[in-house]
């Protein structure tokens, strides 16, 4: 722990250096509505295994979730309507309290007394000692484990771990940006949101959390799912994620609900991701060739080359990369095992290498609709949506 403490921290320079001092500013300005499709698509995409897959686990849970999380968010709301927009606002807290409830009931029951242990772990909900093992009340302190200490290779491999988070958090910002209806997203406030995820990286490694932040893909889904884009949310919802982290029992109970049920929840939080990804497409030339080519190789790319690397390692225990630096081997395996990563790769080095000479090319990749928002101070709705609360933009400006 204390070693990943220690390499959290180190990686955490690489978004705050990048972000701060406007160096990926000058990197996402090259990015166009024709290469943000595949990254912002596979963002989302690339996370299917942990959709269906883990609803499995226990079909008699996750399938009524979808099913109901769908009735309620999709169907209800067109046949019944109401002043207020209540089911499809609700829909996720109202299918999980249901189905949630269900699970308890089967578990009672005893349902899944005399099945496999596999079944009963992804299916009930008193897993032994989840909730008598918890603390009431635990305050997370910085250095909680011991000092941080540092090793080169395992450094590395959090720093390519960082260049992903970075690069998968660039997507869902643009995604969130549509979701709530604002304008695109200037370069610099990009910027200045990997800056902050690097912030987050380090208190991750100062707090020992075990793991690094990236962006919220599920926030994102959540977003589109309910169309409530206010900040106040979000600032009441990081409150109750302080209160469920320092009085254990409580979060303890949250952490009952069956995984079944958030796989149900990422079948729908996921899709509606990737499906920003798609709307991207209106401001592309669906009938160039080229831009038929970048997609298509992009996301085929961003698929397949993830699989490779992911199967070469079941079938003979290690990457296709095998020197005998395990931390590169480790680093590479990080990077193209993120099928945004090498999907938004490939895709901008293509849009800025192929036929660029060609004068429909602008056009056909989409960057005249995206030129003015390069800059903040080009359009005068990008203070109203972007600007910092409290006063923060003052110390925190956007170029």
């Amino acid at each position: 722990m204390r070693a990943i403490q220690g390499a959290l921290m180190v990686a955490s320079v690489l978004p705050m250096l990048l972000g701060f001092l406007g160096i990926w500013r000058i990197v996402v300005r090259f990015i166009s509505p024709l290469s943000a499709v595949p990254l912002v698509t596979l963002v989302g995409l690339g996370l299917y295994e942990q959709g269906f897959p883990l609803l499995a686990e226990c079909v008699e849970i996750g399938l009524p979730e979808l099913i109901i999380l769908i009735l309620l968010s999709q169907f209800i709301p067109h046949m019944w309507s109401s002043k207020r927009p209540m089911f499809d606002r609700f829909a996720v807290l109202l299918s999980v309290g249901i189905v949630w409830a269900y699970a308890a009931l089967l578990t009672v029951a005893g349902a899944y007394k005399n099945r496999p242990l596999n079944t009963q772990l992804s299916c009930r909900v008193d897993r032994s000692g989840l909730v008598s093992g918890s603390s009431w009340v635990s305050f997370p302190y910085p250095i909680q484990w011991g000092p941080p200490s540092l090793h080169a290779g395992e450094a590395f491999v959090m720093i390519a771990a960082a260049f992903v988070a970075l690069i998968e958090s660039t997507g869902a910002f643009i995604a969130a940006s549509r979701y709530g209806s604002a304008t695109h997203v200037p370069s610099s406030v990009l910027s200045r949101g990997v800056g902050w995820l690097g912030v987050g990286i380090f208190l991750d490694g100062l707090f020992g959390t075990g793991s690094g932040s990236t962006v919220s893909v599920e926030n994102v889904g959540l977003l589109a799912l309910t169309r409530v884009g206010s900040r106040r949310v979000i600032q009441i919802s990081a409150v109750f994620m302080l209160f469920f982290s320092i009085f254990g029992k409580f979060g303890a109970i949250v952490a009952s609900i069956p995984l079944p049920i958030v796989g149900a929840l990422y079948c729908v939080l996921f899709a509606l991701m990737s499906s920003a990804g798609l709307g991207l497409l209106q401001y592309c030339n669906l009938n160039s060739f080229r831009a038929k080519f970048i997609i298509g190789f992009s996301f085929f790319m961003g698929l397949s080359v993830p699989r490779y690397f992911t199967d070469y390692v079941l079938t003979s225990g290690h990457g296709p990369v095998h020197t005998r630096s395990v931390w590169f081997n480790k680093m590479v395996q990080v990077i193209f095992t993120s099928p945004a990563t090498v999907a938004g790769i490939v895709a901008l080095f293509l849009d800025l290498t192929l036929a660029r000479k060609n004068e429909s090319t602008r056009k056909d990749s989409g960057r005249h609709w995206w030129a003015k928002f390069k800059y903040f101070d080009k359009d005068p709705r990008s203070a109203e949506f972007y600007s910092l609360p409290y006063g923060l933009s003052k110390y925190f400006p956007s170029l």
